[in-house]
């Protein structure tokens, strides 16, 4: 009786682990730099996720939404954005948009997420200083 148990209990386990993988495996989205991304003719049609530095001087609001350039400083990748940006969108920053790359070379996206650093810098006081400083 008790290898019995532990054969089921084993089985049960195992199938346990599998369906853990699996599901994140399914949930984990890696995104491909602007030269990975050209550089695959398989991803073209395929919905992936972008990353790279939005290019200074490209950004363009548009009645739908927001065009600009994303790079790797490598390659650069043209991106039509649909819907307007949230937070702190602007040039020179990192970005992951979701989308397809056309047959035209441009990205067609519908999520944009803005990348920040992770090091929080309140407010300067117009002395440099930042605001928590003043005294």
């Amino acid at each position: 009786m008790p290898l019995r148990l532990l054969l089921v209990a084993g089985v049960v386990l195992l199938t346990v682990g599998v369906l853990a993988v699996a599901g994140l495996q399914g949930s984990l989205v890696y995104y491909r730099t602007t030269s990975e991304l050209l550089a695959d003719p398989a991803l073209q049609g395929e919905r992936v996720r972008l990353g790279g530095l939005v290019v200074r001087g490209t950004v363009e609001t548009t009645a739908d939404g927001v065009r600009f350039e994303l790079t790797d400083g490598v390659q650069d990748v043209p991106v039509v954005n649909t819907g307007q940006p949230r937070g702190v969108f602007q040039e020179g920053q990192g970005a992951v948009v979701e989308g397809v790359l056309g047959a035209d070379g441009v990205f067609r996206s519908d999520v944009l997420l803005v990348k920040h650093d992770n090091e929080y810098r309140p407010p300067e006081d117009g002395t440099g200083r930042p605001a928590e400083d003043r005294g």
